[in-house]
């Protein structure tokens, strides 16, 4: 009966590829790779010519398939990779695992470096219970509900992925929408320039903003949720937008921040625009009877 290895590959340092996912890698017949181009150049630096087919997430519907009723035909062992890290873990490989479980074929993991767990090891934080969510929602609004979600589920510990790019947004976002929030930043894991940052979300923007190589580099994030506060929980139900408004400012939020959680909370825009110009015509008259 042929067998399925979930092969774990490097995540930038290539010394850290194990002596048996090598001997995998070389014995199998066919390697499922995510970018054949990626995954041939980890094959050659170790010396292995085993052929390898395509399998992203945009073929692996299609592709899982026809793959599995030929190593049932020709009873040939393949193994599944990514370009880096752990096969099925926000990465393509689970059609594949899927197919092969209900086809009766043997699925066997052949463990390694995840970002995930490194970021976790080397965060700080108490990690005993955590949840993953891989890379969170791109547009604002989403990424706020999501992030306001993972919050109320009462989860400790969340890990995400996050680009380059798109990293001081998404920290942005996380200052705004979760006081109290602490965040463990790790940039190019086992790379030669590994780098992690921890701190309160404003620290962790600061020190973002301030390094101007900052948006280079692969990035896992990890939440430290234990000390998040909603302001919704304090606020009564029928608080007024104003007074809601006030308390997220004494609990340290300027009038745009404050703002930004209300409409994270679901309050429309012109709503919280009319109640913002109402606390700031309230504190300018603080102010002009304070000059009388």
């Amino acid at each position: 009966m042929p067998r399925l290895y979930v092969v774990a590959t490097p995540i930038g340092n290539l010394s850290d590829i194990s002596p048996r996912a090598l001997e995998t890698l070389k014995n199998c017949a066919l390697i499922a790779a995510e970018d054949t181009r990626v995954t041939r150049a980890l094959l050659n630096h170790f010396g292995i010519d085993t052929p390898c087919v395509s399998n992203h997430q945009h073929n692996e519907e299609n592709r899982a398939a026809p793959l599995i009723e030929r190593m049932l035909a020709e009873d040939i062992d393949v193994a599944v990779v990514t370009d880096a890290g752990t096969p099925c873990i926000s990465d393509p490989g689970s059609v594949l695992v899927h197919e092969a479980a209900q086809a009766g074929i043997e699925v066997l993991a052949v463990p390694g470096a995840t970002a995930m767990a490194s970021a976790l090891s080397v965060s700080g934080f108490d990690t005993r219970e955590f949840a993953f969510y891989g890379f969170l929602p791109r547009q604002k609004k989403d990424l706020e509900e999501k992030l306001l979600s993972i919050a109320r589920s009462g989860v400790p510990i969340a890990v995400a992925h996050e680009s380059p790019h798109r990293v001081i947004d998404l920290v942005r976002v996380i200052a705004a929408t979760l006081p109290g929030c602490r965040i463990s930043a790790s940039c190019d894991l086992t790379k030669l320039y590994e780098k992690t940052i921890r701190g309160t979300a404003d620290e962790v923007l600061a020190m973002l903003l301030a390094n101007e190589k900052a948006e280079k580099g692969e990035y896992c994030l990890v939440l430290d949720l234990h000390d998040v506060h909603l302001a919704e929980q304090q606020a009564a139900p029928n608080a007024s937008l104003e007074a809601r408004i006030f308390e997220l400012m004494f609990s340290g939020k300027d009038m745009r921040e404050a703002g930004d959680v209300l409409m994270a909370q679901g309050e429309k825009r012109n709503d919280v625009y009319r109640a913002r110009t109402a606390v700031q015509r309230f504190l300018e008259s603080l102010y002009e009877d304070d000059e009388e």
